[in-house]
């Protein structure tokens, strides 16, 4: 399994969990072709399993605790 570090193309909100519909923060490309995309919740519920069968697994998770540049910017 390789973990994309720096994906070719970032998932926008437009990208949605196949299991719920949430916002997605994981693209799980597979062995067997095809790719299932996963909100950070099932992304970690069904790690284990998606570590098997991923040939790739490009995880965005950490955008959730990112703070934006300009947050405070204003704020004096």
């Amino acid at each position: 399994m390789t973990t994309v570090l720096t994906p070719a193309s970032p998932l926008t909100a437009g990208d949605r969990c196949d299991r719920c519909g949430a916002q997605a923060y994981l693209r799980v490309v597979l062995i067997s072709g095809g790719e299932l995309l996963f909100c950070a919740h099932h992304g970690r519920k069904f790690e284990p399993e998606l570590k098997k069968i991923a040939a790739e697994i490009q995880d965005e998770t950490g955008r959730l605790t990112e703070t934006p540049a300009s947050a405070g910017a204003d704020e004096r």
